[in-house]
């Protein structure tokens, strides 16, 4: 066990102080019990920070990990025998959640902890669902579970006693997310093995589940309920957020969600057909006319997903939505997807029925134009989100309209391609807009100059495809006062970009934490290179940087693989590259950076689940990343120790 022990009493890397030696005097000014009352109350990265000062602050921290009440690690993918030392034993531990994409069964025992309230696992493919079966036995005080991609390994099982035991055994559930296939449990008990589910439930959601055992489920649940009592119960009581994703949304399945739920606040549903639905398996005026019968929907979601058909709402109509904004005119965010047949009448019926609507979503809304934002200045609406992707009829008119309200944060414009640099202008000024979304429109070089000089405080800039760009709309677009908001950019499938606009940006010393530059055939080894040397504020070269991709550009060579090694890049977790590049040099590379998520094949790469409006992305450090210095750097000393 001395590598687990190394890994907890880590020593410092260059640059800062030794372990070995205590800090003078601080025991004197500061107590162990004070020191100890402190780092209690500090997070597990801020904890690895003190622990490599010196000697007593590792000692006080590895004593402090024993009482955290919660431990957040969602950053890097920890094995098991890194997670050993960090999360000792501890009764005070209420929340836990963890990137579990390198860890398999043999952690589950560790994970599945009696104390915990909390507890949410990420990226769970290499576990089977004998975890579901271990929460339900230990985890009985548990409040919140959100589990994603379980089991899909091949060979890992699901079955339906998993499920089965954890809905018996944690009995004060408020909070259940399956990120799974439902088919896996299918059984002729599996409507009634809900009915001992906690009645305190509020949430569920629910990867993927068959409409067939989604009506089993609700019409299995109400049964049992009401054979205990004499009077008619609600299938559950205290359910206020459900999300589902079926193979058809119905008629049947909205009339039956909106009757038998009559706490809902929020639904969501999104179905895949794999064939073009029947009248009577299909979603009409009718169904949409069943929505929110109790009055108090907050947020609705309905999307026909384009996953395995181009296949639309195709007996959904104006007169619908009309029906439908009647009846749920207190809602704050709406988000419809694949309504082929609604048109301006329909979505302006919304916008004007729904008074205290903030966000407002439509994807494939092939009838919807500019008349939508007409006249939205004369409303009262503060949208603060906004997302028309796939809206192709919809023109710079409209996005000028949609302007004059100021209150915009987000705003997604994807696969709009009649969107250009006026649009841009006009959206230029907004005052509070952080996140914009330009892939596939016609933006140009112009369009960047607008967003160079305006008056956004952009945090977040995707020109994915936007063609008509090249290196001198970079330069234009960090000439104004952007450079000093934004941190994401993603200049993907740009033909025109080179070597010199990701030059102009390290000139500029932008502190971007992520960047995606894939399939730029003119972008080398030498964008890597200004990259990796970038320095800002004096801080190490690359170390702004969390997420760069790089697949399938064009001029890289396996030699720009070299600057991936320390110190460069230092905080850099996610890396794309194309996977013809020199296998051995990314392996040695994935060897010598076990934290560093190298993805191959052309996968999306970044963690959704990180907030980055949290500040995270800007924690003041200087050198290395502590936490990997503290799990990675402890074995030499602790060999140290031993030999004297």
């Amino acid at each position: 066990m001395a590598g687990d022990a190394g890994l907890l009493y880590g020593r410092v890397a260059e640059g800062g102080g030794d372990p070995s030696d205590p800090l003078p005097g601080i025991e004197l000014y500061l107590p162990s019990a004070v020191l100890a009352s402190v780092l209690s109350r500090l997070d597990p990265r801020s904890l690895c920070s003190a622990a490599a000062t010196c000697s007593s602050l590792r000692s006080v921290a590895s004593h402090a990990l024993s009482f955290l009440p919660s431990f957040h690690l969602l950053e890097i993918a920890p094995t098991l025998d890194l997670l050993r030392p960090l999360l000792p034993p501890n009764p005070y531990l209420k929340s836990l959640k963890l990137d579990c994409s390198r860890l398999d069964d043999s952690s589950i025992g560790f994970l599945t902890r009696p104390s915990l309230h909390e507890l949410c696992l990420h990226n769970c493919e290499n576990l089977s669902g004998r975890i579901l079966s271990e929460v339900g036995g230990k985890c009985r005080d548990l409040r919140s579970l959100s589990l994603s991609s379980l089991a899909e390994r091949r060979g890992l099982s699901i079955v339906f006693t998993d499920l089965e035991e954890l809905l018996i055994g944690c009995s004060q559930l408020e909070s259940l997310s399956l990120a799974l296939d439902f088919s896996s449990f299918d059984n002729p008990k599996f409507g009634q093995v809900w009915a001992t589910a906690s009645m305190a439930l509020s949430s569920l959601e629910i990867g993927y589940i068959p409409l067939t055992m989604l009506i089993e489920l609700l019409s299995a649940t109400v049964q049992s309920r009401q054979s205990l009592r004499p009077v008619k119960s609600p299938i559950f009581p205290s359910l206020q957020m459900l999300c589902l994703s079926v193979d058809y949304i119905t008629d049947h399945l909205v009339g039956f969600v909106s009757k038998g739920l009559p706490s809902l606040t929020s639904l969501d549903l999104q179905d895949a057909p794999i064939m073009e639905p029947i009248a009577t398996s299909d979603l009409t005026n009718a169904g949409l006319q069943q929505i929110n019968p109790h009055g108090k929907l907050k947020h609705i979601s309905l999307v026909r997903s384009q996953e395995f058909l181009f296949t639309y709402f195709r007996r959904v109509n104006d007169l619908g939505i009309l029906l439908m904004s009647d009846a749920c005119s207190t809602l704050e965010s709406i988000c419809l997807g694949g309504f082929c047949r609604v048109t301006d009448t329909g979505f302006r019926a919304i916008i004007h029925s729904c008074s205290n609507l903030c966000k407002f979503r439509v994807s494939h809304g092939s009838q919807l134009t500019d008349l939508v934002f007409h006249d939205i200045s004369a409303t009262s609406l503060s949208l603060t989100h906004v997302s028309l992707r796939w809206c192709n009829l919809l023109s710079n008119l409209g996005i000028v309209g949609l302007s004059n309200n100021k209150q915009l944060i987000v705003l997604d414009l994807r696969d709009c391609r009649n969107l250009g640099d006026e649009a841009v202008k006009a959206l230029s000024y907004l005052p509070k807009l952080q996140i914009l979304l330009l892939d596939g429109t016609d933006t140009s070089d112009l369009g960047l100059s607008y967003l160079g000089h305006g008056s956004c405080p952009l945090v977040s800039l995707s020109l994915r495809g936007c063609k008509r760009i090249t290196d001198n709309g970079i330069s234009l677009l960090f000439s104004g006062s952007v450079n000093q908001s934004l941190q994401v950019l993603d200049l993907s499938r740009l033909p025109n970009l080179t070597d010199n606009g990701i030059l102009s940006l390290a000139k500029g010393r932008i502190p971007i934490v992520e960047l995606r530059i894939r399939e730029c055939p003119h972008i080398g080894d030498t964008s890597v290179m200004a990259l990796a040397s970038m320095q800002i504020e004096g801080r190490t070269p690359g170390s702004s940087l969390y997420v760069l991709d790089m697949f399938e550009c064009g001029g890289i060579t396996p030699l720009a693989i070299r600057w991936f090694k320390k110190p460069y890049f230092p905080r850099l977790r996610w890396l794309g590259v194309t996977g013809s590049l020199n296998r051995d040099m990314v392996d040695a590379l994935s060897r010598s950076r076990p934290f560093l998520h190298i993805a191959c094949r052309g996968e999306e790469l970044g963690m959704s689940f990180l907030d980055t409006s949290g500040g995270w992305y800007r924690h003041e450090e200087d050198e290395m990343d502590e936490l990997e210095r503290w799990l990675l750097e402890g074995e030499d000393e602790i060999e140290n120790d031993s030999d004297q």
